[in-house]
């Protein structure tokens, strides 16, 4: 039966249901018509059992002698007209003056049997019959002094269960044979419209693939949160749980008592999507889409995408970090050729010596830049970048100058080594691309990264060609450069996005003809974000 259709599967349990409700319905009608004919052969049998013991013939033949000649026909003609079972009259001894079986009549009846009917009470009792179940009537016979003389008994069998059956059972069919059928037909109709909503589905198939899509669900990397128009949490996965730190159900409790600094609900306000969005969710920096969940043109709810931002940064890196590194890698290779040059020519012209002296000044002094630059920078990443981008200058004939009062002791809040390698390299690798069209003075750029307890600040310096007044409030802006070149325009944009999110400030001050100058200060702690 597991394998049979969800259609037929409906229609019998509803059948059943249909058919148990019925047989329940019919059992408690037959039990309260069961009831109803007790109590109508009752009140029949007591008013016949009145009516015979006001007769004034029953009054004056009860304890006579012989009476019972003047009240045996008398009663049977009554039983007859009325269709009582029985109706038997005795005195106060006793004595039956009537009774259905004639060889009866003058016998004595046992007045314990009755006892409150032989002190002038009327009542209705249930007996057991040799004719089945039945309801006896007593009424007292009294004389013209209100003295009680005898009483009457009337008897009647009550109709059997099966008897009733009988009587109604063209009626009992109808009424079963129309209730069958439509709720065969409303049964049948209702699993066909439920084969409907569920896509002609089966339960099993319908459980497989909820199975299936709750894995895959669980399954991606990226984390998912949805809301409802009460801001109760519908649906959330593995990866919203692992990287926001959710304990317990969580599902169906109010997603600001779950996450308090959550921005999903402002979504249900605005109305609209918020795409690429950095924010901290506790301690944790994430990378979020919010999108409102829309039916028949209403908000009914809310979902967020993300992403831990230190899983993203990875793109970055690929974007300028690395790449800077691997620039500085090539120049270092350029300028290590060169160098071996320089050597061979002196080797074979005899110079050994001086070559000699050659190599030990390079190596002494890119050992002292090297211990200079790590003993005040305080992390090998930025260190390896600050030497690559030397060695780049050189390269471009330029000079890199490191501010000697420079220093990197730690990180601000909420930033890391991607983010600095970001927003160094992209403001040095501006700094050299404005000095790539100045030939008639010396090329320079000055970099200081200096430290307190309330920010870190970076500055950039350069004697390029600086930036035009009516484009300096565009640098920023994904997608703009001076430079008609693929892939340009994304460096600032992403040094602008880092000191946004973490709350620090940019200045820029340029001069056509003489430079540009930056600086970067961002905040040693993060501080309280506002929507």
């Amino acid at each position: 039966m597991n394998n049979w259709p969800i259609r037929w599967k409906i229609t019998l349990l509803a059948f059943g249901i249909v058919l148990f409700s019925l047989l329940m319905a019919a059992t408690i009608l037959l039990g309260k018509i069961s009831s109803m004919k007790v109590e109508e052969v009752g009140q029949r049998s007591l008013l016949i059992a009145k009516v015979t013991a006001q007769m004034p013939e029953v009054k004056r033949a009860v304890g006579l002698l012989n009476g019972e000649l003047r009240v045996q026909p008398l009663i049977e003609q009554v039983r007859a007209i009325y269709g009582a079972d029985y109706i038997v009259v005795v005195d106060m001894n006793g004595k039956r003056f009537s009774h259905p079986i004639e060889s009866r009549v003058g016998t004595h009846f046992n007045v314990n049997e009755a006892k409150p009917a032989f002190a002038e009470h009327i009542y209705v009792e249930r007996v057991e019959g040799r004719l089945g179940e039945g309801v006896r009537a007593y009424a007292p016979v009294m004389n013209e002094e209100h003295q009680q003389i005898g009483v009457v008994m009337v008897g009647n069998t009550v109709p059997h269960i099966l008897t009733i059956l009988e009587d109604m059972s063209k009626e009992i069919v109808l009424i079963l044979s129309l209730t069958l059928c439509f709720g065969i037909w409303g049964s049948y109709l209702l699993a066909s419209h439920i084969k409907k909503q569920t896509f002609q589905l089966e339960p099993q198939e319908l459980a497989r693939i909820l199975d299936e899509r709750t894995s895959a669900f669980h399954a991606i990397h990226e984390g998912i949160i949805a809301i409802d128009d009460k801001e109760r949490i519908t649906v959330i996965n593995d990866a919203a749980r692992r990287m926001l730190k959710v304990k317990g159900k969580a599902i169906g409790e109010n997603i600001r008592d779950v996450i308090p600094d959550t921005r999903l609900p402002e979504i249900l306000e605005l109305g609209r999507p918020i795409y690429n969005q950095q924010f901290y969710v506790g301690d944790t920096l994430i990378l979020s889409n919010r999108i409102p969940i829309r039916v028949k043109e209403k908000i009914a709810g809310a979902i967020a995408i993300f992403q831990d931002k230190t899983e993203v940064t990875r793109l970055a890196e690929e974007l300028t970090g690395v790449k800077a590194f691997v620039d500085a890698l090539r120049a270092k290779n350029h300028e290590h050729s060169n160098k071996l040059h320089t050597i061979a020519g002196l080797i074979q012209l005899g110079k050994e010596q001086e070559a000699l002296r050659y190599i030990f000044q390079l190596d002494e002094e890119q050992e002292n830049v090297a211990h200079y630059i790590s003993g005040r920078i305080q992390d090998i990443n930025l260190t390896g970048l600050l030497i690559g981008k030397i060695s780049r200058a050189k390269e471009l004939d330029i000079a890199l100058c490191i501010d000697p009062y420079s220093e990197f002791r730690m990180f601000p809040e909420g930033v890391t080594y991607h983010d600095l390698v970001i927003i160094i390299g992209n403001l040095i690798e501006n700094a050299f691309d404005g000095l790539s069209e100045m030939n008639d003075r010396e090329r320079r750029v000055d970099v200081s990264i200096v430290q307190d307890e309330s920010y870190l600040t970076i500055e950039v310096e350069d004697n390029g060609i600086g930036i035009p007044e009516e484009i300096r409030h565009q640098i920023f802006a994904k997608g703009f450069s001076t430079k008609q070149k693929d892939e340009r325009g994304i460096g600032l944009y992403l040094v602008s996005s880092i000191v946004e999110r973490s709350g620090g400030e940019i200045e820029v001050d340029s001069m056509v003809g003489y430079g540009t100058w930056v600086r970067v200060k961002l905040p040693m702690e993060r501080k309280e974000e506002t929507t």
